[in-house]
């Protein structure tokens, strides 16, 4: 179980720092490809900075699940997974919310099911 635990984790640490490329980097190329139909497309250039700031905080939580991977103390190490992994859960149905359901599948439902596994 730990071991799911843990690939669950980085696949989820991968997937956020792929949300700070898009959001920072490609907000008004491959953005646009990505949010086609949800963000008009002449929204793009003016919501960038926006974008970029909440890229910015996706980062920081990638940065926290890869921080899970160095810390050689068990429990702390859980402690921390289970802390930011309960952060992108807490956006993820946030943005299900106030932006796309879409956000719940892709977002809050992985985090979800990594702290399954961390707390089996």
């Amino acid at each position: 179980m730990r071991t799911i635990a843990e690939i669950l984790t980085g696949i989820i640490a991968f997937e956020h720092l792929y949300f700070l490329w898009l959001e920072m980097f490609a907000w008004e190329t491959k953005g646009k490809k990505v949010f086609k139909g949800s963000l008009p497309e002449e929204l793009f250039k003016p919501t960038k900075t926006l974008a970029a700031n909440q890229g910015l905080y996706n980062g920081f939580l990638a940065a926290g699940l890869i921080w899970t991977f160095f810390i050689s103390d068990e429990r702390w190490k859980i402690y921390v997974a289970i802390f930011f992994l309960t952060c992108i859960c807490v956006a993820g149905i946030y943005g299900a919310f106030s932006a796309s359901k879409k956000i719940f599948f892709v977002q809050a439902l992985p985090a979800i099911i990594a702290l399954v596994f961390w707390h089996l």
